[in-house]
């Protein structure tokens, strides 16, 4: 088994992915997180983009990329958490990809200056989560049924998140209309595997981020 070394940021929704397919799977794997406000020597040298997460493959080989890193090691390690089928696997990444920009629509929601800034970040999350609504099977819990995807490993950060701004700001009531989408989210987010993918204290430095921002939901959140 190669060793494995994620390089990412406290906070990072990304590395989460691939913490949470290392945890489903028993991997061990070791992790370092630098601040991304002084990025190090050492990590710019590592990252063709500067960005995070980075894996590094036994102490020299260097991936970038979260969907990349994680479809590698899921290569590498035993159990597949994508469809054998190809037309299914292709299926499978194209999803991948809707939540990466599903990731963008809840980081506009939480930098949102203003409930309009708020209510329009918000309305293109709705719209990718309606469309996984449609994907989604109807028994679930999980993307292609009972066993842990990759697209369920890649999607969850950006669901934790959206759970977190919806305990925040209730009035956005998130799941309206959406029944398998909010099953679905229950179902990840109590899985050991991605509570597992979040440092201790994540959500509190969450917080403390929304408040140095001046976003409208922190604003929103001392005001009551």
């Amino acid at each position: 088994m190669p060793h494995f070394k994620l390089v990412s940021f406290e906070r990072c929704p990304y590395v989460q992915r691939s913490v949470t397919l290392l945890r489903e799977k028993g991997v061990p794997f070791d992790i370092e997180y630098i601040d991304l406000s002084n990025k190090p020597d050492w990590f710019l040298a590592l990252s063709p983009l500067g960005k995070v997460p980075v894996l590094v493959v036994d102490d020299e080989t260097v991936l970038f990329e979260s969907a990349v890193i994680n479809e590698y090691l899921d290569a590498v390690t035993e159990g597949r958490m994508l469809p054998e089928d190809p037309l299914e696997r292709a299926r499978g990444r194209a999803w991948i990809e809707l939540s990466s920009t599903f990731f963008i629509d809840v980081w506009k929601m939480q930098i949102a200056a203003d409930a309009e800034s708020l209510s329009e970040a918000f309305a293109g999350a709705r719209e990718r989560l309606t469309k996984l609504e449609e994907a989604l099977p109807e028994d679930g819990p999980y993307f292609y049924g009972a066993e842990l995807s990759l697209v369920d490993a890649a999607t969850a950060p950006g669901l934790q998140r959206l759970a977190w701004m919806d305990a925040l700001d209730p009035s956005l009531d998130a799941y309206e209309g959406l029944p398998r989408v909010k099953r679905w989210s229950d179902a990840l987010l109590a899985r050991e595997s991605v509570k597992g993918s979040l440092r201790e204290g994540t959500y509190e430095r969450f917080l403390d981020w929304l408040d140095a921002r001046e976003s409208w939901v922190s604003r929103a959140r001392r005001a009551a």
